[in-house]
């Protein structure tokens, strides 16, 4: 452990499930250590954040809530950057006011809170991105965005977009162009394995440093017990976003609840209900949400839409997994966890009962995937999770301090 005087540590980040959780054990552990740490959140995480021990500064966001409908992120690209923007021109003011003489010796920030950024400048402290998942590495710009973006930058709204984030940073005192802005922090703990980030031997290490999952005990969630006669158990989750799939869930359950041993704990989210998935046998467990980390500790086979916290789980605990991507990064997550050989990627179009039970036993009954599983799991742990991420965070303290000595 690096020892470090107290500090002001300021967090930043938005409502949403997937950007909040990893960071919440490496909050809990700077508390321990003594640093006081306060954490710029929407009210919707308040009660969340405070049980870290840091201390919720609540802001009124701009955001979709997570309870909302996936559908309110519209369909194309610029319906899902656009929101950020607007969201950081509006709460930008609000934030500023509340860290009015209590500004932070450190700021930390999800990749999506862009007012963090402008606000660590302007304070003259080293600001730290927490990422959930993958970074950019040399040559991304050229391989994956500019021909992701290049139509985008040819129309109207495109352009549009552009020249209001250029005007708010050059407000702010910022020359830098939106695109490194928002990809090319100073300084990155990864909150992911190595493993799942693709082209991992082009990231710059000087800046993103790998720390992997950093989940805690997560006692406060609740436990799970695996009934007596369940031979395997499944779990199937598609996380807290993309969930309003009652088909999909029918298939689960056509699947594996007539299959002999087998026992099915099924989250479906906020949009499905046990009354939309038909006669349910005594065999699944139906529930909006569950503690997913207990319950991946005592399974055997994991469904998953392959966000990184689901991902990063599933090889924490060594489960073997299907993995049927809804959105954004899980795509390329699906195909990481199948080159690693302890996935299937099987597109949702792809989805019937019969792909999704040969899929799952196909990798249940194969030793080549638990020994890549056991393999990718000590990998992981050795890259220190929780405590080296707090021990490097204390570290950029003690430069910055001494910096200014």
């Amino acid at each position: 452990m690096t020892t470090s005087r107290p500090a002001h540590i300021a967090m930043f980040s938005i409502a949403a499930h997937g950007h909040v959780n990893p960071s919440l054990e490496v909050i809990r552990e700077l508390v321990a250590r003594g640093h006081r740490v306060t954490y710029a959140i929407p009210h919707a995480f308040e009660e969340k954040v405070a049980e870290t021990g840091a201390e919720p500064r609540t802001y009124t966001t701009t955001l979709p809530s997570p309870d909302d409908d996936p559908e309110a992120w519209g369909t194309e690209l610029i319906d899902n950057i656009e929101p950020f923007l607007y969201d950081a021109i509006t709460v930008l003011p609000e934030l500023a006011r509340a860290y009015e003489g209590d500004e932070p010796d450190l700021v930390l920030h999800d990749i999506t809170s862009y007012p963090a950024r402008v606000l660590a400048r302007r304070w003259g402290v080293p600001e730290i991105s927490l990422s959930p998942n993958l970074v950019a590495w040399e040559g991304y710009e050229e391989e994956v965005a500019e021909p992701m973006y290049a139509e985008l930058k040819e129309t109207e709204r495109g352009k549009a977009y552009y020249a209001r984030f250029h005007a708010w940073l050059a407000e702010n005192g910022i020359t830098q162009h939106p695109d490194p802005f928002v990809g090319r922090p100073p300084r990155s703990l990864v909150l992911i394995p190595k493993a799942l980030q693709p082209n991992a031997d082009r990231v710059d290490e000087s800046v993103h440093t790998f720390v992997g999952a950093c989940q805690g005990d997560r006692a406060a969630q609740g436990d799970w017990e695996r009934p007596a006669g369940a031979e395997k158990v499944l779990l199937v989750s598609l996380g807290s976003s993309f969930t309003k799939q009652p088909a999909f869930y029918r298939a689960c359950v056509e699947a594996f609840g007539d299959l002999p041993g087998w026992h099915v704990v099924l989250q479906v989210g906020k949009h499905v209900s046990a009354a939309d998935l038909g006669e349910v046998p005594a065999t699944v467990e139906v529930y909006p949400w569950v503690p997913q980390l207990a319950v991946l500790r005592k399974a055997d086979a994991f469904i998953t839409h392959a966000g990184a916290g689901g991902s990063q789980e599933g090889l924490a605990t060594a489960t073997p997994m299907v993995a049927v991507p809804q959105a954004v990064d899980q795509f390329g997550n699906a195909d990481m966890l199948q080159a690693l050989g302890v996935a299937r990627h099987l597109p949702m179009e792809e989805v019937t009962a019969q792909a999704l039970r040969e899929a799952v036993l196909a990798l249940v009954e194969d030793p080549a995937v638990a020994r890549r599983l056991a393999e990718v799991s000590a990998a992981m742990a050795a890259e220190g999770g929780t405590r080296r991420a707090a021990d490097l965070i204390e570290e950029e303290l003690a430069a910055a301090r001494a910096d200014r000595a």
